[in-house]
């Protein structure tokens, strides 16, 4: 059913619950989603980002992000944070293995593009920097 609604074009109206602060955060990486033109992607499979007090993590049963304040602190890596849950969430819904080993390796391949592309589209030079960075912390972790 899922998937049907998917192809048929079908977007969430994402909804972000949390403290204020929490709310700005997430609304700063998703001004950056936009930049880099991956927000129709992402409100494709998530339906919402919840403030959590644990673990940050994709909540598959609810459509959701769940992410604590240090996940969304810095703006950028937690914009490609919730691109790599997104890219999670589509292939559990394609029904394909979606953590572990070579499924971590996909997600993780897919938050590299997106900061590869958000730091073309991007025209705030502290952004490029950011992107600079995190796609040389992700170069230099090894994968089997």
């Amino acid at each position: 059913m899922a998937r049907e609604t998917i192809k048929s074009g079908y977007k969430h109206r994402l909804r972000v619950k949390g403290g204020p602060e929490f709310k700005r955060e997430v609304k700063r990486a998703l001004r950056l989603i936009k930049t880099a033109k991956y927000h129709d992607f992402l409100r494709t499979y998530i339906k919402e980002i919840v403030e959590t007090g644990g673990f940050s993590q994709l909540r598959e049963s609810e459509v959701a992000i769940w992410a604590n304040m240090y996940t969304v602190a810095d703006p950028v890596d937690a914009a490609s944070f919730l691109v790599q849950k997104a890219h999670q969430m589509m292939e559990y819904i394609e029904g394909k293995l979606y953590y572990g080993g070579e499924a971590e390796k996909r997600a993780t391949e897919k938050r590299v593009e997106f900061l590869k592309e958000l730091r073309k589209r991007t025209k705030n030079n502290d952004v490029k920097k950011k992107c600079k960075e995190y796609l040389k912390r992700w170069s230099e972790i090894p994968y089997p």
